[in-house]
């Protein structure tokens, strides 16, 4: 199990064995490289801990930790965590700031605690088998018991293929889950009891002008930033050159004594391309930067290739290609680098909140005057565009003849619910209605954009962009964290009003206007550009190949699930540009990669 995390861990394995358990970690060296070898024993082994994450605030706990009484044998944040577990039980894990996933052993109660960060930043698998549980950062580490089956789960797919991801607490492979964020578990003789220690603000919406929500935004960042370069190894800042990177790399470049390091993912002589806004920000900051152009002459094939074992589940989110790139440039100077993910979760940056918006008044016409938009929209010319215009019309006129909250999945998804028929053969659990039943039972709030931004952090936060980075770069050795997602501005941003948000087209309005003196005006003003590849265009040049291989397989071997006639005209319409088809395309290619690379049986929902 351990050999299966060594990318995650290359700089020390450990295994401690009792007669009734065992654990083991692999450990990625950031604080105290000389201490902190994992797993670490208390009370000659009758408690231990295994642990995966960095704790900012240890130091403080160490030395409340110290006045009760506690001995330290290294330096390392494991420890700290370890004897704030002696010493509160599982109230420990609400005093900690940080990202973490943690395994807390008591021989003696024959008890098991398993603990994952508020915002799920780092991952936590479990299966259970009778009254024995086996647990894992990633589902490779439980996979490799030859007594784990590998059977499809339905519930995973149908949220799989209209969500891009996998929703908590599902995985892909039926009867392993994920620990939930903010959640913690206890094993105890065979029986188990889950509860959360935190869950994610909703409902309280603050009385506060944008100059209060300003300055307190800027000592909260000011202060997770600091916090976050907690480090003794080299440490970087991933830069796209949009507000979120370059915001993060402001108050570092403020916070930092040495000069810092960046690194980009260019997309040389395309629209998209963020080069400029990237050389702005490293002239400003003087950052020792390195950059990758991203094209066809780089191995792609071989990098999609291997996503099958690195990102442990499928994700359809064509964004991991780019990171895993941007994760390999940075493994060559670097072991820690900062992000800016969560920014657009909190404070309302995704397009997708505008179209909430602009669909609320298109449901104010006729439902056969949006089938006519639609009609019409089918003889616009296909664009090779990553995103382009015709794409955006399409998907929105599609969304608004639907429910709003199924509206907003859709927008970043791929096949609607009408789309599932046709391409699978029985009928799938709607797992996706559990999720966007829970919207209408929230407070009741004056607030529209609230409960949409309260999803994504839930669930596209944790289950997408946070398990994308983290496998992209964990598969790299380097370990990413996202200033953003400290708790304190997770809390803050819950509780502004709307306003201070998203008013028309301006979109995070409290922290550009808290940026506007501080970043160079292209920076500040841009229009946002997602992070990730032209997708309708290279599966049909430089990986049409690749995607014929893997359907024809997919479509062979699991025949009896999916609909050949379905997918391959999907293909061939795609193919022949009389459809944009490239995102759902994408999402196929990559389960027939998956299921392939780990022998995945059919799932018990055709029986």
């Amino acid at each position: 199990m351990v050999e299966t995390l060594i990318h995650r861990g290359p700089d020390q394995q450990g295994v401690f064995s009792a007669d009734s358990f065992s654990f083991g970690a692999a450990r990625l060296k950031i604080i105290d490289l000389e201490g902190g070898n994992q797993p670490i024993l208390e009370n000659g082994g009758q408690s231990g801990i295994v642990f995966n994450g960095e704790i900012y605030n240890h130091l403080e706990l160490r030395a409340e930790l110290e006045k009760l009484g506690h001995k330290f044998c290294s330096h390392s944040d494991t420890e700290t965590v370890l004897k704030a577990f002696l010493q509160w039980d599982t109230d420990c894990f609400a005093r900690l700031r940080g990202m973490f996933a943690v395994a807390l052993w008591n021989v003696p109660q024959r008890r098991l605690v398993l603990a994952r960060d508020r915002m799920g930043i780092k991952p936590l698998y479990f299966v259970r088998r009778g009254e024995d549980i086996y647990f894992g950062s990633e589902l490779k580490a439980i996979l490799i018991h030859p007594e784990i089956p590998r059977n499809l789960s339905c519930e995973a797919l149908d949220c799989y293929l209209s969500l891009n991801y996998i929703p908590s607490p599902w995985t892909m492979i039926d009867g392993i889950s994920k620990i939930a964020p903010g959640d913690w578990m206890e094993w105890r003789d065979g029986e188990i009891t889950t509860k959360s220690y935190w869950q994610l603000p909703y409902g309280f919406i603050r009385d506060i002008s944008l100059e209060e929500a300003k300055e307190e935004l800027d000592t909260l960042l000011a202060d997770s930033i600091r916090e976050h370069l907690l480090s003794d190894v080299p440490l970087g800042v991933w830069l796209s050159g949009g507000i979120d990177s370059t915001s993060i790399l402001h108050y570092a470049a403020n916070a930092s004594s040495s000069r810092l390091k960046s690194f980009s993912i260019s997309f040389a002589g395309r629209s998209f391309d963020e080069s400029s806004y990237i050389r702005t920000a490293v002239k400003e900051y003087g950052t020792e930067h390195d950059e990758l152009d991203l094209n066809p002459s780089v191995d792609l094939l071989g990098a999609i290739e291997e996503f099958a074992y690195y990102s442990d589940e499928p994700s359809a989110d064509a964004g991991a290609l780019p990171v895993w790139f941007l994760s390999k440039l940075c493994k060559k100077k670097t072991t820690v680098a900062l992000s800016g993910e969560g920014a657009d979760e909190l404070f309302g940056g995704y397009l997708t909140y505008r179209a909430n918006r602009i669909s609320r008044i298109l449901r104010g016409f006729p439902r056969s005057a949006l089938s006519m938009g639609i009609s019409a929209l089918r003889h616009w010319p296909v664009s090779d565009e990553k995103i382009g215009f015709d794409y955006k019309v399409k998907r929105l006129f599609e969304g608004s003849l639907m429910s709003p909250e199924r509206a907003h999945v859709y927008w970043n998804g791929t096949f609607a619910d009408e789309d599932l028929t046709a391409i699978v053969k029985t009928p799938l659990p709607d797992t996706l209605a559990q999720i966007l039943g829970q919207l209408p039972n929230l407070p009741k709030v004056n607030d529209d954009l609230a409960p949409y931004l309260w999803l994504d952090q839930k669930y596209f936060l944790a289950d997408d962009i946070l398990t994308k980075s983290d496998r992209m770069s964990m598969a790299h050795s380097v370990e990413v964290r996202p200033p953003f997602l400290d708790h304190r501005i997770v809390e803050f941003a819950a509780a502004l009003p709307a306003k201070l948000k998203i008013q028309g087209s301006r979109q995070k309005i409290v922290l550009r206007e808290l940026m506007k003196d501080k970043l160079p005006p292209s920076i500040l003003n841009r229009a946002k550009i997602g992070f990730d590849i032209p997708a309708h265009e290279w599966l049909r040049g430089p990986l049409s190949g690749l995607l014929e291989d893997s359907l024809q397989f997919g479509l062979s071997e699991y025949g009896q699930l999916f609909n050949r006639h379905a997918i391959e005209s999907l293909k061939t319409r795609h193919l022949n540009r009389e459809i944009n088809v490239g995102y759902h395309l994408w999402g196929l290619l990559i389960l027939f990669l998956w299921m392939k690379k780990w022998q995945v049986q059919l799932p018990g929902c055709l029986s």
